[in-house]
């Protein structure tokens, strides 16, 4: 079984924020593949399905961004996830607007779901896709960052990130039919 979670923060006010992408990927896959997201388990609403022969779980967390650990490390247990099975989709201001990126194994780069996650695991071997938000010149401090990840895309930006998260979800399907590897060569 492979789980996919896509990182964001509850509630409507931010559903159009940068912070939300992955979230916004996740439920996107899983529209896109008849995946209805409708039961409870914990802090996390998840739906099922087999894909090209993989038992595929999606689980939106109902939690905050920073506070993800403790419910990915639950459900990893709750379901017998292999770290390796387990994707998180999520921001990364340090990629260009649109960039797609998978790894395995690296560190949070400054993500505080991530460091959340990996804190809960204590372990980084999980697979991630990055979904590039871009960084603006002009941002030094935390404060900056806090507002320009919780501030919604541009008019300009909607098209490429509706394309990028278009994008996610073919990758996502090449990654099930392909494996890690030749997705990491092919999307990054």
């Amino acid at each position: 079984m492979k789980l996919f979670i896509g990182l964001g923060n509850p509630g409507r006010s931010y559903s159009k924020n940068r912070h939300n992408v992955g979230l916004n990927c996740a439920k996107y896959f899983a529209r896109m593949q008849g995946i209805v997201i409708n039961r409870k388990s914990g802090m996390a609403r998840i739906g099922s399905k087999e894909i090209n022969g993989h038992e595929i779980l999606i689980a939106i967390l109902k939690t905050f961004m920073n506070q993800s650990g403790m419910v990915v490390k639950r459900l990893v247990e709750q379901y017998s996830i292999r770290l390796a099975d387990l994707i998180i989709i999520h921001d990364d201001l340090d990629l260009p607007l649109g960039k797609i990126r998978f790894s395995l194994g690296s560190g949070p780069g400054g993500h505080r779901g991530v460091a959340s996650i990996i804190n809960e695991l204590t372990s980084r071997e999980f697979v991630r896709i990055r979904i590039g938000i871009g960084r603006p010149n002009n941002i030094a401090h935390d404060a900056d960052i806090i507002k320009y990840v919780l501030s919604n895309f541009t008019t300009k930006e909607i098209k490429i990130i509706n394309d990028t998260i278009d994008q996610v979800n073919t990758s996502i399907q090449y990654l099930l039919t392909s494996g890690l590897a030749a997705a990491m060569n092919t999307y990054n």
